[in-house]
């Protein structure tokens, strides 16, 4: 909200107009978003020591994480916080795709946080119930699609990497599958989050990249020297990116291994939402396949450890998620992790080289 108090000055103020830039804007958030991350970050942690709120560990899991159990988690909650507090100080609400951007985060973070209450504080291991999270997950991205729709902030046509023209426009089916490419990125995230910074890694590497696509969309020249639909007010989406890059370095500092806190449903529900969110307004629903790379890993194998089981009585891992797999082979943990961020960098450089392939 600092902007619209701050740039109208502009007119009296010379000074002041450097906030109507979505860079310096970009910039700042990342700043603020860290640091606010840091220092929120050290008083949560002794916080959820106090009250001795910890991680509760899969007894079938692999057994080097049983001296994780008891580590603080909930650290979504910092992070998320410090996304908005630097949303509200950098971002311009005049914009609809950074509107529906952050009422999906906060939605998924009151559903995240609602699973994680019951599980740690109520020691319920159920938590909210699978239909339970997935009616509230689709329930919102469908209100919020439909909304951009509606309004006319994105149109329903389906565009490929590769190709300047749409593939194809799907009408009010697109609500629907650009909710499931929400839903499908919030889950996926929620399973890539089982070792120490794995899933904070290529979060970050992902919000960058759709930030870049998104400040490229929502400029009106650049777009249409590179053939890429233009979005209104899709740059402002690159002022969440650099937010949730900034809460991410702060989260990572905490969460480096060995983690002094994990980050939760109430984070991994909540940032994997934003980022489909992003791939969905920016256009980039099929392009997100190779940008979050790892996440879609991660969840197919899950989809075929059980599929395969289901049907043949074999498991095709050790363990799923995948990672979990390579830590059953003799892989250090922090070996693992790496080589993950390794490939998601390396994802999320393809998926920026297909700006010049249209």
């Amino acid at each position: 909200m600092l902007y619209h108090l701050l740039y109208p000055l502009s007119r009296d103020f010379s000074a002041f107009n450097i906030f109507r830039y979505i860079t310096f804007r970009s910039v700042a958030a990342f700043v603020i978003a860290a640091f606010v991350s840091i220092v929120m970050g050290k008083w949560f942690i002794n916080f959820m020591k106090r009250k001795m709120f910890g991680q509760v560990v899969r007894e079938d899991g692999p057994e080097s994480h049983f001296k994780k159990r008891g580590t603080p988690t909930m650290g979504g909650v910092f992070v998320v916080a410090a996304i908005a507090l630097t949303l509200a100080i950098c971002g311009n609400f005049n914009s609809n795709p950074l509107v529906a951007s952050i009422t999906v985060m906060l939605s998924y973070f009151t559903l995240g946080f609602t699973d994680d209450y019951l599980k740690v504080l109520k020691k319920d291991t159920k938590g909210v119930s699978a239909k339970g999270k997935l009616l509230w997950q689709f329930s919102t991205a469908i209100l919020v699609i439909g909304f951009l729709v509606k309004v006319g902030a994105i149109d329903t046509k389906l565009y490929t990497p590769f190709f300047k023209d749409p593939w194809i426009d799907m009408g009010w089916f697109y609500v629907l599958f650009g909710s499931v490419v929400i839903v499908g990125s919030s889950n996926a995230v929620n399973l890539t989050d089982g070792l120490d910074g794995l899933a904070i890694g290529p979060i970050m590497t992902s919000a960058a990249t759709l930030g870049i696509l998104a400040y490229v969309a929502g400029h009106r020249e650049l777009s249409g020297y590179l053939l890429i639909p233009y979005i209104e007010n899709a740059g402002e989406l690159t002022v969440a990116a650099a937010a949730i890059v900034g809460a991410g370095v702060g989260f990572l500092w905490y969460n480096t291994y060995p983690a002094q806190i994990f980050m939760g449903d109430v984070g991994s529900l909540s940032l994997g939402g934003i980022l489909g969110t992003l791939a969905v307004v920016t256009k980039n629903e099929l392009l997100f396949i190779v940008i979050g790379g790892i996440f879609v890993i991660e969840a197919l194998s899950v989809i075929i450890q059980v599929v395969s089981y289901k049907t043949r009585k074999k498991r095709v891992f050790k363990m799923a998620p995948i990672h979990h797999h390579f830590e059953l082979l003799g892989w250090p943990e922090p070996k693992v992790i790496v080589r993950f961020w390794i490939i998601g960098l390396l994802l999320a450089l393809v998926s920026l080289a297909t700006l010049k392939m249209r």
